[in-house]
């Protein structure tokens, strides 16, 4: 089997200050994502409980292909040491938006705890490209093929052995 050939996307640098810090690269030869860096003047606090800021990522993207999509994800270290998350979970890059990228951050500690601040440069996103399926959608009344299963949100139990 022929592997699929690696999709081209095409990076725009908005931000010339990436230049110095370095442009979005795989950290490591098995990284899935590539670090996104906070392109902004002056060091932005994130109080906890406040509303969710915008930072932007200093890159646009083109991927013109329906079936890639980018996903903006957390760093996993500034999560847990710092509780810093996307004030939308994941953010999803669809093929045909060339606009700059944005960060949604987010205090998550709660309100009498720390504040994060963020550093021009700093390395706050990461993001992830990812294959997708688009299915042709058939209305029916009925399906062709039951499924046993019923409900959902935890109708298959707790997992834990009593």
């Amino acid at each position: 089997m022929t592997p699929n050939p690696t999709p081209l996307v095409e990076l725009k640098i908005l931000d010339p200050r990436l230049r110095d810090w370095g442009l979005p690269a795989y950290q490591t030869p098995m990284a899935a994502a590539l670090d996104l860096f906070a392109c902004i003047d002056a060091e932005m606090v994130l109080d906890p409980g406040a509303p969710a800021q915008l930072i932007p990522s200093g890159i646009a993207l083109h991927m013109a292909d329906a079936h890639l999509a980018a996903l903006v994800l957390p760093r996993s270290g500034l999560g847990h040491r710092k509780g810093l998350v996307l004030g939308n979970a994941v953010g999803l890059i669809d093929a045909d938006y060339t606009d700059q990228l944005l960060v949604s951050a987010w205090n998550r500690n709660p309100p009498c705890g720390p504040a994060i601040v963020i550093q021009p440069g700093e390395r706050i996103a990461q993001l992830l490209f990812v294959p997708v399926v688009r299915p042709q959608l058939a209305e029916v009344t009925a399906f062709s093929r039951p499924s046993q299963r019923q409900g959902g949100f935890g109708s298959t139990g707790s997992g834990v052995e009593g």
